[in-house]
């Protein structure tokens, strides 16, 4: 298997990644000659690979001694990859409590860009339900998760957004309204965005400082997750979650 995954690797990805373990090291060298020579490429290759590691924040140059080391873009990863572990280990816990409340797959969801990602899952024992949406990603507007996360977003980020005029919206004066109605309310409901039939319900979550981090994300099919169920049970259940998981991570009601 190791074999097989080695045969489609690419040696420039490879010779990047190499170049920033080295600069990870707890004394680098951080010249282009000794990075070269490490590296066993010429310095006109090494040089080409920094610059667009430079040019993506991951590598920094330094003035003084030209000397190259790690940027500020490595330690925005490493933050988001333990904010993620964090937010999982959190959240886990009110997902299962959800799902045998209600027997419904939830998921815990982050926004990155303009795209949801469907981060963690405690899938449900029914017979009919949605495929897993684990790892994938879909433009905000299209379910629950993306639009209780974005209407919460400040007025400033907003208003630039739908001055943009994203033309990938099919109705961007309808999507700022619905926003609005979801910021007063505090709870999105998406039909169909996911998928033919596929009801999405989410509330959002924040922490310490009030930002939004993610949304609590139930979905179903329509049949089950019928008007009456979302309002009696489901929406109260969410919000209940959301607040505990917001409380978890400092966030404080004024």
């Amino acid at each position: 298997m190791d074999r097989e995954k080695s045969s489609y690797a690419v040696q420039a990805v490879e010779n990047a990644l190499d170049i920033l373990e080295t600069l990870a090291e707890e004394t680098p060298d951080g010249t282009l000659p000794y990075l070269a020579k490490k590296l066993g490429i010429s310095r006109n290759k090494a040089f080409r690979l920094l610059a667009t590691l430079e040019n993506r924040g991951l590598v920094e140059k330094e003035e003084w001694s030209g000397n190259y080391r790690l940027g500020l873009s490595t330690v925005e990863l490493a933050q988001r990859f333990l904010k993620n572990i964090s937010l999982i280990k959190h959240a886990h816990p009110v997902m299962e409590g959800l799902v045998r409340r209600h027997d419904e797959a939830v998921y815990m969801t982050v926004l990155r860009g303009s795209e949801v990602l469907f981060l963690d899952m405690v899938d449900c024992d029914q017979q009919i339900k949605a495929a897993p949406l684990v790892g994938k990603r879909f433009p905000f507007f299209t379910n629950a998760a993306g639009k209780a996360i974005k209407a919460l977003e400040s007025r400033d980020l907003l208003e630039k957004f739908f001055h943009r005029r994203n033309k990938d919206i099919p109705d961007l004066a309808g999507l700022e309204v619905e926003l609005d109605t979801i910021r007063e309310k505090g709870v999105a409901v998406d039909s169909g965005g996911l998928g033919e039939g596929i009801v999405s319900v989410a509330v959002a979550v924040r922490d310490y400082a009030g930002k939004v981090v993610g949304a609590l994300t139930m979905l179903g099919p329509s049949f089950r997750m019928v008007a009456s169920r979302l309002e009696n049970e489901i929406i109260p259940s969410l919000c209940d979650g959301a607040e505990m998981l917001s409380m978890k991570f400092g966030y404080a009601r004024m």
